[in-house]
């Protein structure tokens, strides 16, 4: 995203621009529209955040990083005057309260108004800025400079993962921490140390969510069991929302000290707190401060400053973060469906490891394996939007996926009616006709006699013949889940109840016959 550094280089660049002789007006005259285009949507995208839908943000964060695209072209075009450029990204800066925070990726310019309004946010703006005291920090510090490291060696995917992770919830969480007066980064680098940006993470401590908070210091930041009995410590926007409170309430407390915050939220407030009135509010890089921590604060502290800083300078280290389109948007399922079947029929297209965890992180309430009601609405990129009506709805892809996840994984295959083990003990299960074939082995030399026991007779009575039920539908129901209830053979009660896949529409209050069930 452009930012003061590129708005100076184009600054000096512009005598040799202008130098060039000046290209015909219609080879400018696209990229003057683009800008205004550009433009437009970023005011487009004011009133929509304005109004209280998050999609705003994205979409202002687009057409900035469009606008970095079109001042790059200016500068390898003759004639370009980058000047226009420059007046109209500052234009749209100081156009809003929002665009004033963008430097950076996520970082607050220092005349913002919330910054102002929040003085406890100062010095980690400062920190998290691009130069002085953090630059410094960097340079001189080497657990900061060995946790660089660790981030760009063996924890470098990590690191990518969880960038790509956090793009996909930017629009949930990143608001949360502007409306606060903090510095993306620092959202960044905390959820990069803990989770990787897997919204399910949970630790053997029992801390858990994007942000792993504990269940007792969630509850005082507004998080935990709601009415439907959903953990909010695993919705991506709430926590985001009570960690901001949380490193505003330290840096309060902590007199605006960055590490001193960073460090609490791993080794306790309360130790902190002692430690820093202890220590008559040292660094908490004094030696006298840092011993007093356990190695794991020692190590984490340094982590999420790195990350942070390699969020900020990602170039500088040689490291490429990919460009992705995660546009937000939202399918509502035309059937019942998991999130392990949608993550089948959407296959990979524009996603390596394919949806799965994509979906689990913009859907937070619902297990992997569990059926979600049909009719109900799923956050998703805009891309699978089209990707899900193509894949999912109907089809030899959807019935593919639907087949899958009816296989039994707990199935045990067993010896056929005429096998024989040679073996004195042991038993077979009969796949076909479920008959256990008891093997009795006399001395060596002896035939071995086999005593076939018939499952339809017990004590000399005939097995019973499988009852028939039938099964009221409720609201919410799907036959996926009630023949998994019920243990049934999904193709026979399809059968019988003339339900066709993949599908099997049912409506609440029909009656359906379970045929063949064994509960």
């Amino acid at each position: 995203m452009l930012n003061k550094r590129l708005v100076f280089a184009l600054l000096l660049a512009m005598p040799c621009t202008f130098a060039h002789a000046a290209p015909k007006p219609d080879k400018l005259a696209p990229l003057y529209t683009q800008m205004q285009q550009a433009s437009d949507r970023y005011r487009q995208a004011q009133v929509i955040l304005a109004n209280g839908d998050n999609n705003g943000m994205a979409q202002m964060n687009k057409a900035l990083e469009d606008i970095e695209d079109i001042a790059t072209q200016c500068l390898k075009t003759k004639g370009c005057e980058i000047g226009k450029v420059i007046t109209v990204y500052e234009g749209l800066l100081k156009s809003h309260d929002l665009g004033q925070l963008v430097t950076e990726p996520g970082l607050a310019e220092d005349d913002s108004p919330i910054l102002s309004q929040s003085p406890e946010a100062q010095k980690s703006m400062d920190l998290l800025d691009n130069g002085r005291s953090l630059e410094r920090m960097v340079e001189m510090n080497e657990p900061i400079q060995a946790a660089i490291r660790d981030w760009l060696t063996q924890q470098r995917s990590f690191l990518v993962d969880a960038w790509e992770n956090y793009q996909y919830m930017r629009y949930l969480m990143s608001p949360e921490y502007e409306k606060a007066g903090l510095p993306e980064a620092l959202l960044f680098g905390i959820m990069a140390k803990e989770s990787g940006g897997r919204v399910h993470s949970i630790s053997r401590a029992g801390a858990s969510g994007p942000l792993q908070f504990m269940y007792g210091t969630g509850t005082r930041f507004g998080l935990g069991r709601d009415a439907t009995g959903f953990d909010t410590r695993f919705d991506p926007q709430y926590a985001a929302r009570a960690n901001a409170q949380y490193v505003n309430e330290r840096f309060s407390e902590l007199n605006r000290n960055l590490e001193m915050t960073i460090a609490a939220y791993n080794g306790g407030e309360g130790r902190a707190l002692r430690i820093y009135n202890q220590s008559g509010g040292k660094s908490f890089w004094s030696p006298d401060v840092y011993n007093q921590w356990p190695a794991e604060t020692r190590d984490y502290v340094p982590k999420v400053i790195a990350a942070a800083w390699l969020f900020l300078h990602p170039k500088k280290y040689g490291l490429t973060f990919p460009k992705i389109d995660t546009t937000p948007d939202q399918f509502t399922l035309a059937r019942a469906s998991s999130i392990n079947e949608l993550t089948i029929c959407l296959g990979n297209v524009d996603n390596r490891d394919g949806w799965f965890r994509v979906l689990r992180n913009l859907n937070p309430r619902y297990d992997a394996d569990t059926y979600i009601a049909q009719g109900t609405v799923l956050r998703a990129p805009k891309k699978l939007t089209e990707l899900y009506r193509s894949n999912c709805v109907q089809g030899p892809r959807a019935e593919l996926a639907a087949e899958l996840m009816r296989a039994n994984k707990n199935f045990s295959p067993a010896l056929s009616p005429n096998s024989i083990a040679g073996v004195s003990g042991n038993a077979s299960m009969n796949p076909l006709t479920s008959t256990v074939s008891t093997i009795n082995a006399g001395t060596s030399g002896q035939a071995a006699t086999i005593a076939a026991v018939d499952p339809g007779k017990k004590s000399g009575k005939k097995k019973a013949e499988p009852k028939t039920k039938h099964y009221k539908v409720r609201k919410g129901d799907n036959l996926l889940a009630i023949v998994k209830e019920h243990n049934c053979d999904l193709t026979e009660i399809a059968k019988v109840n003339k339900l066709r896949g993949p599908n099997y529409m049912l409506q609440p209050g029909q009656k359906i016959r379970l045929t063949g069930c064994e509960d």
